[in-house]
């Protein structure tokens, strides 16, 4: 978890967010959520992420949505870790999904709101 926190960190991810599964899904124990600027910001986090863990691990992550930059998904079999572009991020809401009510409240007064369209 630590080495896909740093790796985040290091390219620049925004609203890191993370989500402990443990007991509560099966596919993962973590699930971490993160933004970058744009798709190609998006993509570079993804695949340098994706690079680090092998050469830190010797295995190959999974990766969808690389190609298109919107939201990409890295599977690291203990941790998932989704990065979007912030509109899209917004739209699926993910943390809403995950998050512990109690944790989402607390991560909420951590990040500026939105304006209102």
């Amino acid at each position: 978890m630590q080495r896909v926190l740093t790796s985040l960190d290091d390219d620049k991810a925004e609203d890191v967010v993370t989500i402990d599964l443990r007991g509560r899904s099966a596919m993962a124990d973590h699930m971490v959520i993160a933004s970058g600027r744009n798709a190609r910001q998006v993509a570079t986090i993804a695949e340098k992420l994706a690079d680090r863990l092998k050469q830190a691990t010797g295995r190959s992550a999974r990766i969808e949505g690389k190609d298109a930059g919107d939201w990409v998904l890295i599977d690291t079999d203990d941790v998932v870790v989704h990065v979007f572009r912030p509109e899209v991020r917004e739209f699926y809401q993910l943390e809403k999904m995950w998050m512990p009510a109690d944790q989402l409240k607390a991560s909420r007064t951590d990040r500026p709101e939105l304006p209102a369209h």
